[in-house]
């Protein structure tokens, strides 16, 4: 075997949106230097972690270090880059168990994964630095829904999606009071708890970024026109229902306004490694949505879209996030 840091290539996990990270986490695979690194791509599911070649399980990973052993050799892990969107890879427990390893990776630490995974705690914490934001209600499981002071205090049409959850799994736009009801419960197949929130009526935009050496790279911004009601699951992953346009078609203050922000956003909430914040833009003003940590990495996903547009290369970009951690 050479001596090239063997990287592990993190994908499945146990939520909805397991056919997007194993997609994320090919891509990803297919991008790591093979001059540099030899990766190797694991998927994850509940109990079951297993390193694949060629879609075949090759080996069944020992979790008590994170290794496999393959032809009699015990192979180890330098890095972990992960790829799992949603639980365990995006709240944090992925992230703590390598912390005990002392494996490094290539997301967010424990808390800032913790945190921003739970909207309606990220919400607060972000409202306190007066980060504009929808007003929102939760609701938790055996709670009593009231569909008419809800609707009284958020007004309609309104928005409901599981609290904590990566895609657009669970998200209903609601129209009147008695679609409420269904569309909590909706929300609570996917998530403990429900989010309730205001429906701010604009354009959608996104923005990635990652600090390499202390310093940041602010990508490009995308701009989002969808063909559905809303940027769901549907708009998200199938071609052509939603058109996505990198940079977006906006004046540079702007720009410089949305970047500046998520700049912000990603301090506050002292992410690592690359990050997506997703806005509303409405009447100038850009409305935060959310942060993901372990952004979609699918061709067709915004990070690679906006590193391309930036003239950079997902390969070049990967390298950077691998060799931060290591040196």
């Amino acid at each position: 075997m050479s001596n090239k840091p063997n990287i592990a290539v993190i994908a499945g996990g146990d939520s909805s949106e397991f056919i997007v990270s194993v997609k994320s986490g090919a891509n990803v695979y297919s991008a790591v230097d093979k001059t540099k690194f030899t990766p190797w791509l694991i998927q994850m599911k509940g109990e079951e972690w297993t390193v694949i070649q060629n879609d075949n399980i090759i080996a069944e990973i020992d979790k008590s270090d994170f290794s496999f052993n393959l032809n009699g050799e015990k192979i180890s892990f330098s890095f972990a880059y992960i790829t799992i969107h949603g639980t365990p890879g995006e709240d944090g427990i992925l992230q703590g168990y390598f912390d005990l390893l002392k494996i490094p990776y290539s997301t967010c630490n424990v808390q800032s994964s913790s945190l921003t995974f739970n909207k309606w705690f990220c919400n607060n914490y972000l409202r306190s630095f007066g980060v504009k934001m929808a007003d929102s209600i939760k609701v938790s499981k055996g709670e009593k829904i009231e569909p008419v002071k809800i609707s009284e205090k958020l007004g309609l049409p309104m928005f409901i999606k599981p609290n904590a959850g990566g895609s657009s799994f669970g998200i209903t736009k609601v129209k009147n009071v008695d679609e409420i009801e269904p569309a909590i419960k909706k929300a609570l197949e996917e998530s403990n708890e429900a989010l309730i929130e205001q429906f701010i009526d604009g354009d959608e935009f996104t923005c990635g970024l990652v600090k390499i050496n202390n310093e940041k790279i602010v990508f490009p911004v995308t701009e989002i026109v969808t063909k559905n009601e809303f940027f769901d699951f549907e708009a998200k992953y199938i071609p052509g229902v939603a058109e996505e346009i990198t940079p977006a078609r906006i004046t540079k203050s702007l720009t410089d306004k949305c970047q500046k922000i998520s700049s912000e956003i990603y301090d506050f909430c002292e992410c690592d490694g690359i990050v997506r914040v997703d806005y509303i833009l409405k009447n100038d003003e850009f409305y935060f949505l959310e942060v993901n940590t372990t952004p979609g990495m699918t061709e067709t996903s915004f990070i690679p879209q906006q590193i391309v547009a930036m003239g950079l290369t997902l390969k070049e970009m990967i390298t950077q996030v691998i060799e931060n951690s290591l040196n």
